[in-house]
């Protein structure tokens, strides 16, 4: 049943308190959880695919199996935490991912290890969009865009340490405790968050859940992403995986369908008859293809193909991270000062710039000379795109919907995490062949050109469809943008008014604390 009338209860933490620096370590050491895992696991590849014999394919779905339920479930479990407590569902979140976290350190095998990655991303589904939603939904609000901040931030400099311990974990102990390590750091966030955090629920969140929804993107996100997988490892598409991906895309179409149909929404349709929204999702999509792209092969090739050490290879790209720590806040500004369009064309053209310089990558690579200037570009590219795609997403939704507009945003980034993953081995002819240097070698700049295709794609949605100034991206309230009722309200309200307050600290510069978004709306660019 729904979360009781006291849980309910308006916001009244104030940051200097006790409890309001319990709730923010809370928030901070959650999505720490979620995105150290998405971060390392990319690292410990090439020893999981040693020490399991997993071929391709099996890589591929280590990554995928966890993406694939986070990307399908992310809408609904903002709209649980809502309905049934926001610190609730949070800690089920925590703990599932914990459980799941120990059955990946455990598998004996590839395919338990998958199942297990699928589990994980249920979790993170109840915890990613509780984060964000607690601080808006919790503190007062003049507190509530300095918390808002200071969890950007945190969270940044969380980033900033995932590629050491990530590479030193693999390198030194082992890549089953990259999952071991999640164990502790769950035990402390449950912990805090029982002591600190107060339980808060959305009063409106009473329409019924979008289940339909959510089952038939589930299936038709799995099938899709299954028959590419399969595709890729084959070398040709046989009859049972063009069956297959015929389920995928029917099940998607049914998808639309249903959500057209739907008066209680998890994605409602009508957002997307407003030109700038629908245009900063589709750049959305675009730009997080290429940069998950990215980011799945550099260290796999690092590591295969020039031989370099986990470590090595886990901080080869500490740059982009850093980058985006110390000037998010002023790509953000410069977003609101000369408008979107510029900065959303200008950053994607420059990080696939970056990826092609860093197709160049081979076996005598050396750092300073043919992976530092790729890396730095792509970071750059990063801050002034990422902070100016996150305001826009938001204020391209009416002030009711902002919540499904940042999980809506969310969910694109993660869905085209997902279908990168799947596709790209199969554009650049890996086949079987991730693990094998001869392969990948030549496999490595036809993905990364693939990737720059992508980030130029995106770029040209921007200058094309993008407003120029910021005051051009809110909608008409003729634009279909009715009040919103059940659970429409319910996906996420909290945690994209807590989105929106995060781009608004990010325009103001210098006003508020910096943040470092990792992500869209809240969201990180590999986990």
């Amino acid at each position: 049943m729904p979360a009781d009338a006291p849980d309910r209860a308006p916001a009244g933490l104030v940051l200097r308190s006790p409890a309001g620096r319990g709730t923010l370590l809370a928030t901070v050491l959650g999505s720490a959880l979620v995105f150290l895992d998405g971060t390392v696991v990319g690292i410990a590849l090439p020893a999981i695919a040693d020490d399991l014999g997993a071929t391709t394919a099996g890589l591929q779905w280590t990554v995928n199996g966890y993406a694939l339920t986070l990307a399908a479930l992310l809408l609904l479990g903002g709209s649980l935490g809502d309905r049934f407590g926001r610190r609730r569902v949070f800690l089920i979140g925590t703990v599932a991912f914990a459980a799941a976290s120990v059955l990946c350190a455990v598998a004996p095998t590839v395919g338990l290890l998958v199942a297990a990655r699928a589990l994980q991303g249920v979790g993170g589904a109840l915890l990613t969009p509780g984060s964000l939603a607690i601080l808006q939904a919790t503190f007062v609000a003049g507190d509530r865009a300095k918390a808002i901040g200071a969890w950007s931030g945190l969270s940044g400099a969380a980033g900033a340490v995932a590629p050491f311990l990530g590479g030193w974990i693999v390198e030194q102990v082992g890549w089953r405790w990259v999952f071991g390590i999640n164990i502790p750091l769950a035990a402390l966030v449950v912990v805090v968050a029982v002591r600190f955090v107060p339980e808060s629920a959305d009063p409106e969140a009473s329409g019924r859940l979008d289940v339909l929804g959510t089952v038939l993107a589930g299936i038709g996100l799995g099938a899709l992403t299954w028959s590419l997988t399969a595709w890729s490892e084959a070398g040709t598409p046989t009859g049972p995986v063009l069956a297959v991906g015929g389920v995928g895309v029917l099940a998607l179409a049914g998808f639309l369908v249903a959500e057209a149909r739907s008066d209680h929404p998890a994605l409602p349709l009508r957002l997307f008859r407003w030109r700038p929204f629908a245009a900063v999702n589709l750049a959305t999509l675009l730009v997080y293809a290429a940069l998950t792209g990215i980011f799945f092969f550099l260290p796999v090739t690092l590591q295969v193909v020039t031989g370099w050490s986990p470590l090595a290879a886990g901080i080869a790209s500490l740059p982009v991270t850093l980058l985006m720590l110390l000037l998010s806040a002023q790509g953000g500004a410069l977003g609101a000062r000369i408008g979107p369009r510029i900065p959303m064309t200008v950053g994607p053209l420059l990080a696939g710039a970056g990826a092609v310089l860093l197709g160049g990558i081979g076996r005598d690579a050396h750092y300073l000379l043919d992976v530092l200037p790729g890396v730095l570009l792509v970071g750059v590219g990063l801050v002034l795109t990422v902070a100016p795609l996150t305001a826009t997403a938001l204020a391209a939704a009416p002030d009711h919907l902002a919540g499904v507009a940042s999980a809506t945003n969310n969910a694109v980034a993660r869905v085209a995490g997902l279908l990168a993953v799947a596709v790209l081995p199969l554009v650049a002819g890996v086949g079987a062949g991730l693990s094998d240097p001869d392969v990948l070698a030549d496999a490595h700049p036809v993905a990364m050109l693939a990737c720059a295709g992508l980030m130029a794609a995106g770029a040209v949605v921007s200058a094309i469809a993008i407003p120029g100034s910021a005051a051009e991206v809110a909608p008409p309230v003729s634009a279909g943008t009715e009040k919103a009722t059940g659970t429409e309200n319910a996906a996420g309200t909290a945690a994209g008014t807590a989105a929106r307050d995060a781009a608004v600290t990010e325009k103001r510069g210098s006003e508020e604390p910096p943040s470092a978004p990792a992500g869209p709306v809240g969201g990180d660019a590999r986990g």
